[in-house]
């Protein structure tokens, strides 16, 4: 499925350096270190089930540090399931029921969207030092570049609606020492990201990165996390009832810019879940 662009969203694209259409001409590269001729990236066919092994030929992969499954999520209290954005926001503020907690400046979460509605839900991975002391997701430089990703597909984060984007980080808080998320951390602050998916009820939800993955995807596909992060991409997912892409965080994005076409490609695939849903829905 393709979007259409106007000349600003194209310009926004040509602003990331991410080519429109793929594949682009080849051209002779003048050095060595020329990257080669960017090639088209499938997103058309949306596939649930686990992605194909490798090949038989494939020369056997190296081997990855073994990732820990996410355990299931305490069951979230009758008082979390039924907060509104200010009580959630609050209530995040408070939490001390894992060690994140500890040594925290702030917790990041955002103050209430006015309406909380949005088609995106965009969920990061944990924030960083400028993240927690501005209080929000996605600031900075990366937050400069995810926005100007959403806007090339027509979308904002305070906006509502198909062009709404709410970003939250799979987990709040950053503790005093920096270091990963324990499984058990990720799965406490899952009965949070569950309650704002229901206040927000997007049509899709990006997952940003590594973390972002592990906690939406471990309990309906535990094996997928065992994969290197890039095979989890170009599928379907589904979290809470909630078509869920994968793709490369921002931060990840402005270190290695030759995979801005990737993150583009998984832009216009869940770009088509939206259309789909919204083609559905007006149906009915």
């Amino acid at each position: 499925m393709g979007i259409t662009l106007d000349p600003r969203q194209r310009a926004m694209l040509a602003e990331m350096k991410v080519p429109v259409w793929l594949p682009v001409p080849v051209v002779t590269p003048t050095s060595e270190s020329e990257p080669a001729p960017t090639t088209r990236v499938q997103v058309a066919s949306v596939v649930a089930a686990p992605s194909a092994p490798l090949p038989a030929s494939a020369p056997a992969p190296a081997r990855r540090p073994s990732v820990p499954v996410v355990p299931a999520s305490p069951a979230p209290s009758a008082g979390v399931e039924a907060m509104d954005w200010t009580a959630l926001a609050k209530a995040v503020r408070a939490c001390e029921q894992c060690g994140l907690c500890e040594g925290r400046q702030a917790a990041v979460i955002a103050a209430e969207p006015v309406p909380p509605q949005a088609d995106w839900l965009v969920v990061g991975d944990p924030p960083d030092a400028q993240e927690e002391r501005d209080g929000v997701a996605f600031v900075g430089a990366a937050g400069q570049l995810l926005d100007n990703m959403l806007h090339a597909v027509q979308c904002r984060r305070d906006g509502q609606g198909r062009g709404g984007a709410r970003l939250t980080n799979v987990v709040k808080c950053r503790p005093a020492v920096a270091r990963n998320p324990q499984p058990d951390e990720l799965a406490q602050c899952a009965v949070y990201l569950r309650r704002e998916i229901a206040l927000t009820q997007p049509r899709v939800i990006l997952a940003m990165g590594r973390f972002a993955a592990m906690s939406l995807l471990s309990g309906s596909e535990p094996s997928l996390l065992q994969q290197p992060f890039g095979q989890l991409r170009g599928r379907v997912y589904r979290y809470a009832g909630v078509p869920v892409v994968v793709t490369y965080p921002p931060a990840k994005l402005l270190r290695a810019p030759l995979d801005k076409a990737l993150a583009w490609a998984d832009l216009c695939l869940a770009r088509s879940l939206v259309e789909q849903a919204g083609s559905r829905a007006s149906t009915l």
